[in-house]
């Protein structure tokens, strides 16, 4: 937890490396994944840079993969997932082993797709040709066919000679457009026959299924027979030779029928060898993936190297965690020794006024706790980090809204079940799911808390336990009970003056003013929990001030700040405590009895307006002697707390500066440059002197008001969760036979469908939601600059995840 109280501490280093070293050293560097390079060559055109060439093999090999891939999937051979063991980064000896492995791989799969191709286009042929001599017999047996030229008015048709004929097979798609082009160019001169064939091929190039139909066209003399030869070839259409003999045909189509047999066995042993050669690479893809993707990070990286004048050394500059600089130091020294380098590499440590990146360290429980915050903006190098606390504050704000011992209970479970199996869930990276488990912990942890908050309320889907007794006891004999509907129970006879000991006295839940009670207790509940958390948040900004050497900003800003937060809002919470104690049904010589117990927020509204209210004759105004007088200076002090928060900054700097022009050498030349004000206009400082003042006196008096959302989803919460079972649960309970309990088991599922769907899935998301609201906007305002950039170092475990991601 240390280590998330604020980032790591980060330097900017200058490595000096070999160039024979360059290669290892930056891939020990990738395996370490704690060093974030500047791009040296910014102004270098990146076809330019030393190791372009060697990116270039790089993507022709990642080209080479992904050919062998599309053709592995083609042919739905199974390719392994990603190994838990990643392959260790290659030499450079390995790489050109690497590219002639799939130089040879790549030739015999084009060889074998070539091959089958081939033999596919010349099968399809074949099984064509075997269905045309096949379905145009019953053309030619059909005298009619002449009779039918002749009645379609053809010039030639009694000319003497001889009635010719083309055949083929044409896509069931073009036959329309086919048989009317014949129309027009022969007048009607041809005699078209069609047969539709049953079983459809496979097309050889793309692999589809299609439809086609075979056709005989008859017509007379050879110009009509090169016109009709002429639309063939324009709708794709395939010719075969067809002999007009019976016999001739038989033949030919018994030759047809051994072909396509011989052909069949053919390619069989073709796809079986296919299908061995596709088996044996599959199993090396995922990891020629990842080799490749290391190889290329490299050589992208050294590509931000600077190169020296005389080519003999590479200097890079990297951001570093400080207490990772030893680990930096030993890879390069393993660099240069996996190459035998005569020569060392170096590090130096360098001075820069460049801002350092953001870099907070997680583990998998508190990563989902971090994302939180980022997402609202990654922290300022060096500032408090709210992760720390958000793992128990958001948990504990969502469970206030949320309180119930049975809907936190299946949120428990929810995220038990994904902690425990993590690792077999995470293999699924769709985006959805892989947001929704990356929050696994803060789920569990809103469960824990919300069964905590529901015991708290004695809220368990909406009914109550009695499990300590009560401190409330009923003095009315049984008649009276079990007659009148309408009874109460007075607290100066029937309570036991006794505070009960844990969470909320059962009896409150079989109460007719249950609501009013719970409405007052919750929405005071409320402001306590926001006034603290704002408060923490002030706080907070201390820490930042003291750890930045801003101290005088603790004078010009955190002490008005506190101020006007304690002795308005934290002096109201006071007094709902003490209103809390002092206050009983009880009545004593003080007159501090129930009418007596004054409003609270009437009384801060009185005094926010310095009016006085007349109370009852035989009550005070006020809750203790000289409360009035405390009221007015608390007052007085937070109203002065706006002109010193708006103007005492702004004046503070401007004496600064004559002090400055008047000694430049002097401390408060230096606390002025510490406050990043230099360079701004006395003008634009007061300007932002006022907005940041208007911001925190509002947002104080809003954010105050906010923190009842606390309170209003806490009560929605519960009575929607009363109503969704007096609604369809209590359908069973009115029956006591056995049909009861038939209806039991009926509504149950509905009731339990609608309890996850609407009261744990919508009500947590809206709950969760309003808590990140308050922990973006009421808390981390306070304290939280989120002006820094993301730690994204070169790490190749990090490159291979977000590739499998994609």
């Amino acid at each position: 937890m240390g280590a998330m109280f604020r980032s790591e501490e980060m330097s900017m280093v200058q490595l000096l490396i070999q160039p024979e070293a360059a290669y290892q050293s930056v891939a020990e560097l990738g395996e370490l994944g704690i060093a974030q390079f500047r791009d040296l060559n910014v102004d270098i055109n990146m076809f330019q840079r030393k190791y372009t060439s060697e990116i270039r093999r790089c993507e022709e090999m990642e080209r080479k993969i992904g050919y062998i891939r599309r053709e592995i999937v083609k042919d739905s051979v199974a390719i392994p997932d990603m190994p838990e063991e990643i392959p260790r980064t290659p030499n450079s000896r390995e790489i050109i082993d690497l590219e002639a492995q799939l130089e040879k791989t790549e030739n015999e799969i084009v060889e074998l797709s070539e091959n089958n191709h081939a033999l596919l286009q010349n099968f399809m042929e074949l099984t064509e040709l075997k269905h045309v001599l096949e379905k145009t017999q019953v053309f030619f047996s059909d005298k009619s066919n002449v009779q039918n030229l002749e009645a379609t008015g053809g010039e030639a048709a009694n000319d003497g000679k001889p009635l010719g004929f083309v055949a083929g097979v044409i896509s069931r798609e073009r036959i329309i457009g086919f048989e009317r082009m014949l129309w027009r160019v022969s007048r009607g001169n041809i005699f078209l026959r069609q047969a539709t064939l049953e079983e459809s091929l496979v097309d050889p190039k793309t692999g589809d299924s299609v439809h086609k139909i075979v056709f005989v066209a008859f017509f007379q003399g050879e110009q009509l027979k090169a016109r009709v030869k002429k639309v063939c070839a324009g709708y794709h259409a395939s010719l075969y030779p067809c002999p007009s003999e019976y016999n001739e045909r038989e033949e030919m189509l018994r030759g047809v029928r051994t072909r396509i047999e011989d052909l069949k066995m053919v390619l069989g042993q073709t796809q079986d060898q296919r299908q061995r050669v596709l088996l044996n690479v599959a199993k090396e893809v995922p990891n020629w993936e990842i080799i490749v993707k290391k190889v290329k990070a490299i050589y992208h990286t050294l590509n931000m190297f600077n190169v020296d004048v005389s080519k003999k050394c590479l200097f890079g500059e990297a951001w570093v965690p400080t207490d990772g600089l030893q680990d930096v130091k030993t890879a390069l020294v393993n660099g240069s020794a996996a190459v035998g380098s005569a020569v060392p590499s170096f590090l130096n440590i360098i001075a820069t006024d460049e801002d350092p990146p953001t870099f907070n360290k997680t583990n998998k429980f508190t990563r989902g706790f971090q994302n939180l915050i980022e997402s609202y903006g990654i922290a300022t190098y060096r500032e408090a980090n709210p992760a720390l606390y958000t793992i128990i504050t958001f948990p504990f704000l969502f469970a206030i809204m949320f309180g119930d011992l049975g809907h936190g209970m299946i949120l428990f479970l929810l995220g038990m079940w994904m902690v425990l199996w993590e690792k077999k869930l995470d293999k699924n990276k769709e985006e959805i799911w892989q947001l929704f488990f990356g929050g696994r912990y803060i789920i569990l942890l809103m469960g824990i808390f919300s069964m905590y908050t529901g015991f708290v309320y004695n809220d368990v889907f909406s009914k109550g336990m009695n499990i300590f007794g009560s401190a409330w006891s009923i003095n009315y004999n049984t008649s009276t009970v079990m007659t009148n509907k309408e009874l109460q129970l007075n607290p100066t006879e029937d309570y036991s003056e006794t505070v009960y000991w844990y969470g909320l006295d059962p009896l409150w839940m079989l109460a007719t003013n249950k609501i009013i009670f719970l409405n007052s207790f919750k929405m005071k509940l409320s402001i306590i929990f926001g006034v603290v958390h704002m408060i923490f948040g002030v706080c907070m900004s201390l820490v930042n001030h003291n750890h930045f050497r801003r101290r005088v900003n603790v004078l010009l800003e955190f002490i008005p700040q506190m101020m006007f937060l304690v002795l308005l809002f934290a002096y109201m919470c006071f007094m709902m405590f003490f209103k809390w104690i002092m206050y009983s049904a009880v009545t004593d010589e003080d007159h501090l009895k129930p009418g007596c117990a004054p409003s609270v927020l009437i009384m801060f509204i009185n005094m926010m307006l310095f009016k006085n209210q007349e109370p009852l004759e035989t009550c005070k105004e006020f809750m203790f002697d000289g409360q009035d007088t405390l009221q007015v200076i608390f007052i007085v002090l937070g109203l002065l707390c706006i002109p010193w928060l708006l103007l005492a900054k702004p004046l503070y700097i401007m004496f600064q500066r004559k002090g400055k022009s008047a000694d430049h050498g002097s401390e408060v030349a230096h606390q002025s440059s510490s406050n990043h004000h230099d360079d701004e206009p006395m003008s634009e400082i007061f300007i932002h002197q006022a907005i940041h003042t208007i911001e925190y006196i509002l947002s104080t008096i809003s954010h105050t008001a906010s923190y009842l959302r606390l309170w209003a989803l806490s009560l929605a919460h519960a009575q929607l969760s009363e109503v969704l079972y007096n609604m369809v649960f209590t359908i069973g309970l009115r029956n006591d036979s056995y049909v009861g309990a038939i209806m039991i088991w009926l509504v149950f599922w509905p009731w339990s469908v609608l309890t996850i769907g609407i009261l744990v899935g919508m009500e947590g998301l809206s709950a969760f939601l309003h808590t990140l609201r308050l922990h973006w906007v009421e808390f981390m305002s306070k304290f939280y600059e989120g002006l820094g950039y993301a730690f994204k170092p070169f790490s190749f475990k990090a490159i291979l995840e977000e590739q499998e991601a994609e």
